[in-house]
């Protein structure tokens, strides 16, 4: 089983910005998919953004414009850039990967990946 260890995280005013990073370890998944998902205090996970074997990205609604996804092959890393950060951000933020591609990368649907982070807090204040 592959390790993700996630960093980047931090506090940071609203309208500024993060990079989150996730290194993997282990096992590749150049076939696969990598993401991130996002976990605020009482409330459900919810998808932020995937990318799939070819580069193909997908990203929620709330983020999208301002959230950009990328992936280092050689370096097995996967990066969220993420600008004009809101309060609503505020949230845990997990790296998520599995070897096997598949549609739910593309819906980025939490269930049909295998191996997960820690976590990573983000915290964006007003």
């Amino acid at each position: 089983q592959g390790q993700l260890v996630e960093s980047g995280g931090g506090s940071v005013q609203a309208g500024g910005s993060l990079r989150l990073s996730c290194a993997a370890s282990g096992y590749t998944y150049s076939h696969g998919c990598m993401g991130w998902f996002r976990q605020a205090p009482g409330k459900g996970r919810e998808g932020v953004a995937t990318i799939d074997s070819d580069g193909t990205t997908s990203y929620a609604d709330s983020v999208q414009g301002r959230f950009t996804l990328s992936k280092d092959n050689a370096k097995n890393t996967l990066h969220l850039q993420m600008n004009s950060l809101k309060p609503e951000d505020t949230a845990m933020y997990y790296c998520a990967a599995d070897f096997r591609g598949g549609s739910y990368c593309y819906t980025i649907y939490a269930g049909g990946f295998g191996n997960w982070g820690q976590g990573t807090q983000v915290t964006v204040s007003s």
